[in-house]
């Protein structure tokens, strides 16, 4: 016996005063609506319904029955509407797993406006440069850069592409001379990004395509290109590093891109969230807010 059709049909019954109404208002046969009060009762071990030919009445069992059926079909029908009215808009809360560095620099840029279009969400945003697992760490959404995506069933949406720039400030390399070329960097203190496989391999693509490793040597690494950044800016050493980090740097002076004519491979932005039949609103606000707002160029070092 299907517990909650019946509860329907008793409700259906009691309220339209007949078997006849309630059959056609639920779109069964009087028989129907008949059996499924029936092995209710058989259930309950309890008439719920005094029947005549012509009427029928509620037993004292039968009202007290029918209010806590009215309770517990009214309570589901609620709790539909609010999952409905929850799947119509973004609201709850999201959480979004970044870069230390994007975090810091990108998102808290645009985060507050984001938040504005959307006054029924509120954000956990985590900033680490370890990679999580968003199922089991509890995340909606995890921003990645990264030169290579590994296999996932994770649903991954390209936003953008950051360069990787060799940069150093005007003060470092008016004491220690400017590198021409990627055998030059040998003779300099160059600082590492540890959050990669070989921090101090660094591969160099020429203008015909032709790539070279140089093995690197400073006196800092680090896992974060903010510290970096920072360091280079001082004039401790050379640094490779996002173009989102230091593009403002490159264009007020404070840092110098360095080996123009050779580069390093980008590393590419994406949206990784897990593959949902219905993807909640929340998840689907934020991503594509991100991909309109890198949709155009953002990170210009000119």
């Amino acid at each position: 016996m299907d517990q909650l059709a019946a509860l329907r049909a008793l409700r259906k019954v009691v309220e339209l005063g007949s078997f006849t109404a309630a059959a056609e208002a639920l779109g069964l046969s009087h028989t129907a609506i008949s059996r499924q009060i029936a092995q209710l009762e058989s259930k309950l071990g309890a008439q719920l319904l005094n029947r005549t030919t012509r009427r029928f009445a509620l037993t004292e069992a039968g009202k007290q029955y029918y209010e806590a059926c009215k309770q517990i079909l009214d309570a589901l029908d609620e709790a539909d509407r609010a999952v409905g009215d929850h799947q119509a808009r973004p609201a709850g809360t999201l959480r979004i797993n970044a870069p230390m560095a994007f975090g810091t620099l990108e998102l808290a840029e645009w985060l507050p406006d984001f938040l504005a279009h959307y006054p029924e969400l509120q954000m956990d945003l985590v900033c680490n440069d370890r990679i999580v697992d968003l199922i089991e760490d509890g995340f909606d959404v995890a921003l990645r850069l990264t030169r290579e995506l590994p296999d996932s069933t994770l649903i991954a949406k390209r936003l953008a592409t950051s360069e990787v720039l060799v940069v150093a400030s005007p003060a470092y390399l008016a004491r220690h001379g400017t590198p021409q070329t990627p055998q030059d960097l040998l003779a300099h203190n160059c600082m590492t990004y540890t959050q990669v496989l070989r921090p101090q391999d660094w591969t160099f693509i020429d203008a015909d395509g032709v790539a070279q490793t140089i093995a690197v040597r400073g006196t800092l690494q680090a896992n974060t290109g903010i510290a970096l950044r920072t360091a280079a800016l001082q004039g401790l050493g050379i640094a490779t590093t996002a173009s989102f980090i230091v593009h403002e740097d490159l264009k007020a002076g404070r840092l110098v891109k360095l080996l123009p004519a050779y580069g390093l491979k980008p590393r590419e932005l994406y949206a990784l969230y897990p593959h949902n039949r219905h993807l909640s609103p929340k998840v689907r606000a934020f991503v594509d807010y991100a991909a309109a707002i890198y949709r155009e160029r953002r990170w210009d070092t000119q």
